[in-house]
């Protein structure tokens, strides 16, 4: 996806939130020094193909482990990467704004295994402290803001969304989404108008692959996408 394509989605988000798109810049310029002496993954740089399962963190992924066992590759968000794991699950990339595991990511980064570390203006400090302990040859660095030659954008928001878009971005065939859940009571009024964002988005992304994600099944009809 080229950033004009992504720009009104992430304009809307920014009104939505009341974000500011100058501090995802400065975390993204962040990011970009942190890796101007090293040498990060691009999205040339990791290939899928076949199906993709998309993992996300809700509970429901203990159930769905064998959706993604049963898919040829598995990007997954955050702590789903650590469920995953303890199953016996090879995960083939972690997509993380480093709130909560860095050390699973930094362990993967040691193993060689891609992982999309993202900065956006509420994890600048995060991003200083984390990124500099992972072994930069395997981090994909992502902003949501307008990319950079050495940080990528290349779509989606939440951790669990922007799995999916970076998946479309390297070529996978099929998506599917063990452990997600859009409707989740335990969660406060920010997440929860995350969750709202993260189906805007793959329903939008849908779209664009003019495919169907089961996670949207009965959901898909009454979904807007504002922005176009």
């Amino acid at each position: 996806m080229q950033y004009e394509q992504w720009q009104p989605a992430y304009e809307a988000i920014l009104a939505d939130f009341g974000y500011e798109q100058a501090a995802d810049e400065r975390a993204r310029d962040v990011l970009a020094g942190l890796m101007a002496d090293k040498r990060p993954l691009g999205l040339d740089d990791i290939a899928f193909s076949g199906t993709v399962a998309v993992c996300g963190a809700a509970p429901s992924l203990v159930g769905d482990l064998d959706v993604a066992r049963g898919a040829d590759a598995v990007v997954a968000a955050s702590t789903a990467v650590d469920v995953l794991r303890d199953a016996g699950v090879a995960v083939d990339c972690m997509v993380t704004d480093l709130d909560k595991n860095p050390e699973t990511a930094r362990e993967l980064t040691e193993a060689g295994t891609p992982v999309a570390a993202h900065a956006h203006g509420d994890n600048i400090e995060a991003v200083r402290e984390q990124v500099p302990t992972f072994d930069a040859t395997a981090v994909l660095p992502t902003t949501q803001a307008e990319p950079t030659p050495s940080v990528v954008n290349p779509g989606g928001f939440t951790d669990g969304d922007r799995a999916a878009f970076l998946a479309d971005a390297c070529g996978a065939d099929r998506l599917v989404f063990p452990g997600w859940a859009f409707d989740d009571p335990s969660v406060g009024e920010e997440k929860a108008r995350k969750l709202l964002w993260a189906e805007r988005l793959l329903r939008w992304l849908e779209r664009r692959r003019d495919e169907r994600f089961d996670v949207l099944d009965g959901r898909r009809d009454r979904i807007e996408l504002p922005w176009l």
